[in-house]
């Protein structure tokens, strides 16, 4: 029950979120036909039932019922407008215009998706430095996927399924999408290389996978407070953690639980600042029931980024490409069966996500629409009837074979295009529900 009130709390901001997206995919098709002339007869956000209409010239924009889609709808788009031939119509456009109106959408999405993550990066941002290190193990939970592999502390991920893994970030993305399912691992232990078999755990709300293992994670002091005993002993932010009273690779939890336990009693914390151990006494005091020292620990070290306009331009375009390759290797997964079903998000999944994330403010939620935004972007590319990219493949098709299919033709392609989407939504609403219920 907690969970169905949870998702109608979502409704907002997934409306915001796929309103916008939806919004900007459509624009994109609009403008470039408007460009070439083409005349556009309705402009709708949602399917069904009208909610809100204007006309405005030739066009009626309205906003509809059902806010899973929309779309453009331009004078003579297919053979069953009975075409007269008027340079308006759509299919009085070459193939080239028309192939330019239909990638118009896809285009957008993805600039959308460029600006927003360029937005979010010009913030600034402090980055985890361990999700670009090699996945060397420093903690395998006891009773975990991993452990029941005989993974090891120590040990270095080479390969994930023939998939290199040069950084945690590159192991988590090959990791995430085979919850239970058999994945090769290649591990590298004191210079050999082992060969074994792993079935992730699937783990949280989304059924992730999860090998229960976890980097060499070091401590950072992310905040001090003047005045305070951590302060007047010479610690300093960026400080990492290395041992108290010489126990070293304490956790986070550790650290805090030994300081609050620690009530006027001398620790020495070494720390490591600027690659070098210092040693620092301090004595805890009180705060109520425990012990503090006046610093805020953050459970791994990170590095401050603050770019310029061109560096995040930059780090956007690599992002976005580094986001387009998971999408289509997640694709291809699904047609090899090596990514289950049931890790493919439908619409009740997206809402709850956005619901989440508008909890933690604006440039999260930024964030999340520009993924999304990619996604919706790439997969109208896919050469899918009903799809855009379908469209495009039947353009290139006509044109390969120098004539215009007949409209039984394309009838029956559009019906196959339709029919997979259809099976396709039905399969990804099964397992948003599913979760819901669960």
């Amino acid at each position: 029950m907690d969970n169905i009130i949870g998702f109608f709390q979502n409704i907002l901001p997934f409306l915001f979120v796929i309103g916008v997206l939806i919004f900007v995919h459509e624009l994109g098709h609009f403008l470039v036909a408007r460009w070439y002339g083409v005349k556009v007869l309705a402009f709708s956000l949602g399917f069904g039932p009208k909610l809100l209409k204007v006309t405005r010239g030739d066009t009626e924009y309205c906003i509809s019922a059902i806010p899973l889609g929309g779309y453009v709808k331009m004078a003579g788009e297919t053979a069953e407008d009975t075409p007269s031939g008027d340079p308006t119509e759509f299919l009085s456009q070459s193939k080239w215009v028309r192939f330019q109106v239909y990638l118009a959408g896809p285009l957008m999405n993805v600039a959308l998706a460029l600006v927003l993550t360029t937005v979010v990066l010009l913030q600034g941002a402090d980055v985890p430095l361990y999700r670009t290190a090699p996945p060397v193990l420093g903690v395998v939970v006891a009773d975990g996927a991993g452990a029941k592999a005989g993974l090891q502390v120590g040990d270095r991920i080479v390969r994930v399924d023939d998939q290199a893994t040069d950084t945690w970030d590159e192991f988590d993305m090959a990791v995430v999408t085979k919850a239970s399912r058999e994945v090769a691992l290649v591990v590298q232990r004191e210079g050999t290389y082992l060969d074994m078999t792993v079935f992730p755990d699937a783990s949280g709300y989304f059924d992730f996978g999860d090998l229960g293992v976890l980097p060499v994670l070091r401590p950072q002091i992310s905040q001090v407070e003047p005045g305070r005993p951590a302060a007047q002993a010479g610690m300093q932010t960026g400080d990492v953690l290395l041992a108290i009273e010489g126990e070293r690779g304490l956790a986070q939890p550790e650290i805090i639980a030994l300081i609050q336990k620690s009530t006027d009693t001398p620790l020495v914390f070494t720390v490591e600042r600027a690659g070098a151990p210092i040693d620092l006494n301090i004595v805890p005091e009180s705060n109520g029931s425990v012990a503090v020292i006046g610093v805020s620990i953050a459970p791994w070290e990170t590095r401050r980024i603050d770019p310029n306009f061109q560096t995040a331009v930059q780090m956007s375009a690599a992002q976005t490409w580094e986001g387009s390759q998971q999408i289509f290797s997640t694709l291809a997964g699904l047609f090899t069966r090596s990514t289950p079903m049931t890790g493919v998000i439908g619409p009740v999944g997206i809402a709850q996500i956005s619901g989440a994330t508008a909890q933690l403010g604006w440039l999260p939620l930024l964030a999340l629409m520009s993924m999304i935004s990619l996604n919706l972007g790439v997969l109208n590319l896919m050469p899918i009837p009903v799809l855009d990219g379908g469209h495009i493949t039947i353009l290139a098709m006509e044109g390969m074979a120098r004539r215009d299919f007949s409209l039984k033709v394309k009838e029956r392609i559009l019906f196959a295009g339709f029919a997979l989407i259809l099976m396709l939504m039905v399969t990804v609403i099964y397992n948003d529900v599913a979760r819901l219920i669960r």
